[in-house]
């Protein structure tokens, strides 16, 4: 809660007028307690997962033949019951661990510092603190990710969340629960490096849900503006993982591609994509996913 009962106190301590943003931030936030701030968290969430993979499950189910020059695995077509079984199954992890463990984390984001204060942060120290966040939980979340497709840890574990052979957005968080509790330490280790503004935390959930929701949606879409990220993987860089499945031991990156390639773990998708190359210089496919035949992957690695 901000320590200021007027908009003028609020002034007087920053020792200037409050920006547009400053003053929304003080209207919504002036008698509100930090708490209730951070449990904001599990509204953006289920939105964000309700909404975000929403525009293309609806394609895919009513213009299927519009959006299957993009689909990674053309020949994989799931049901309308199939999407709805996955966002139910998503939705009990949700409200029985997620939801759970947001509430009672609360102290260790007031230990680590993340605050509600004015003044606001610049719009370069988010995008500084989230670069943090995005590059820890990637290179955690890599090795995490590895030790998951051992044997014991893939078939206790992470196999639950390979149910999905080709990937829908909605299948994103579709894990064990012990998977969503494990995974969920890597996405707070970055804010409790670079500890920043609520709204720093707000935005870098909402981030990395989006951003796990492309990268499985099971679409590559020639104007996803993600393309333009360097080393960022991707829904095909994903896609391939999945389709490989328990054996996989290509491409654990959750976000970038710097380990696979750092520790030799993309040489399976390099080979795949050279394959397809060479077949397609052959004329032996129709574009680098395949004609639906089946040739969209090669299953080495």
């Amino acid at each position: 809660m901000l320590p200021y009962a007027t908009a003028e106190e609020a002034e007087a301590a920053l020792g200037r007028a409050m920006t547009p943003a400053e003053a929304l931030w003080f209207r919504y936030t002036a008698g509100v307690s930090d708490y209730h701030l951070y449990c904001c968290n599990i509204l953006f969430l289920f939105v964000v997962f309700t909404v975000a993979p929403l525009p293309v499950a609806l394609l895919e189910l009513r213009a299927p033949a519009a959006v299957s020059p993009y689909k990674l695995q053309p020949r994989v077509r799931l049901s309308r019951a199939e999407f709805v079984r996955c966002y139910k199954d998503v939705l009990r992890i949700f409200f029985l661990v997620i939801g759970p463990l947001q509430l009672v984390s609360f102290p260790m984001v007031k230990l680590v510092g993340i605050h509600t204060k004015l003044p606001l942060p610049s719009l370069g120290e988010m995008a500084a603190q989230l670069l943090v966040y995005f590059l820890v939980e990637d290179y955690l979340n890599y090795w995490i990710h590895r030790l998951l497709h051992g044997e014991w840890g893939y078939q206790k574990i992470h196999r639950v969340h390979h149910e999905f052979t080709a990937p829908i957005g909605f299948a994103a968080p579709y894990a064990h629960w012990a998977e969503v509790l494990i995974l969920g330490i890597p996405s707070f280790v970055g804010p409790a490096i670079a500890p920043g503004h609520m709204i720093t935390l707000w935005l870098w959930i909402v981030l990395r849900q989006v951003e796990a929701i492309e990268t499985h949606s099971g679409f590559d879409f020639p104007f996803t503006p993600t393309k333009y990220i360097p080393f960022y993987g991707g829904a095909e860089y994903h896609d391939y993982h999945h389709y490989v499945g328990g054996q996989s031991q290509s491409n654990f990156a959750s976000v970038f591609t710097y380990c696979d390639y750092l520790y030799g773990t993309d040489r399976g998708y390099r080979f795949h994509k050279a394959y397809l190359a060479k077949l397609k210089d052959l004329g032996q496919i129709d574009g680098e996913k395949g004609d639906g035949s089946g040739l969209s992957y090669v299953k080495l690695d």
